[in-house]
């Protein structure tokens, strides 16, 4: 089946987590800008370089290296039927881009799952996180800047998204099975079966 979908909400909602899951379920791959600077700042790209200062300081990495990084992804083959975006767009104009390349393959955005979560059970999930895989961006200073810049940047496509008929708002706090059945559940209200 076809779908193109977003996930989006704070630092340590779950994203990756039900991306990794629904990008399974669906046949579809799951691209995680995060991931995608992670490897190149692992690989001490050109790239990894940039973008390991502003990733370190809990800031976004500026729209044009990132809009430029995902246009590269989306074109990929593996990309034609659908894919499922996590951390991509955050900012208005990371919208504009994602809008003007679908439509230059003349398709667009099927829904916006919208992952709900309290910010000081984000910030106890991302400092466990931090301890477990030694992510120098989940330091509690760095989450709670990074937290204040999502409220910023990110949050005001929210209400774009749901200008546009698109946001379907989940849960994000709970088991992890109990969160991908609600993603499900929202998924399926708007025509798209995810397999077990």
């Amino acid at each position: 089946m076809s779908a193109r979908l977003l996930l989006i909400g704070p630092p340590g909602a779950g994203k990756g987590t039900q991306a990794v899951r629904l990008s399974a379920s669906l046949g579809v791959p799951a691209i995680s800008t995060g991931d995608i600077f992670r490897e190149n700042v692992r690989s001490e790209t050109e790239l990894g370089t940039k973008a390991k200062a502003y990733m370190d300081a809990g800031d976004n990495v500026p729209d044009s290296l990132t809009n430029d990084l995902v246009r590269d992804r989306l074109a990929q083959s593996d990309c034609a039927e659908g894919f499922l975006l996590d951390g991509y767009p955050r900012t208005t104009d990371q919208v504009r881009a994602l809008d003007e390349f679908l439509a230059e393959h003349g398709t667009a955005m099927d829904v916006v799952i919208e992952l709900v979560a309290d910010p000081d059970v984000v910030v106890e999930r991302l400092k466990k996180r931090a301890l477990d895989q030694g992510r120098s961006d989940d330091d509690e200073s760095v989450v709670r800047h990074r937290l204040e810049v999502y409220r910023q940047q990110t949050a005001p496509l929210i209400d774009l998204y749901d200008g546009r008929g698109m946001l379907a708002k989940v849960d994000g706090i709970g088991e992890i099975d109990e969160v991908t059945a609600r993603i499900s559940e929202a998924l399926a209200a708007r025509g798209i079966l995810v397999s077990d």
